[in-house]
């Protein structure tokens, strides 16, 4: 199986390592969640959180994001943190 991948004449010629798919086999195909609970393994990739965050677009000040970015990986996180710590505080005073 230590074949050239650059063979551009065989692209999706079937083969021994990937046979045709034809109807039969076709239907004997499962979703990747079904197959890994059918084989006892867990899904690969982050667990799914109970908290999951929200994507959003925002436009910073460069100086905000490179000061955040300076501080090296993990800045997205440690920005908010400070944001949620600013909340916190709001609710104390208000």
């Amino acid at each position: 199986m230590n074949r050239q991948i650059s063979d551009e004449k065989n692209y999706g010629v079937p083969d021994e390592d990937t046979p045709e798919l034809t109807e039969e086999t076709a239907k004997q195909l499962v979703p990747a969640k079904e197959f890994f609970a059918q084989q006892g393994w867990k899904l690969p990739g982050r667990p799914k959180s109970e908290t999951p965050k929200v994507s959003v677009s925002i436009r910073l000040d460069p100086e905000v994001v490179a000061g955040f970015k300076a501080q090296g990986p993990g800045w997205q996180t440690r920005m908010n943190a400070v944001l949620a710590e600013s909340l916190r505080r709001e609710k104390k005073s208000a």
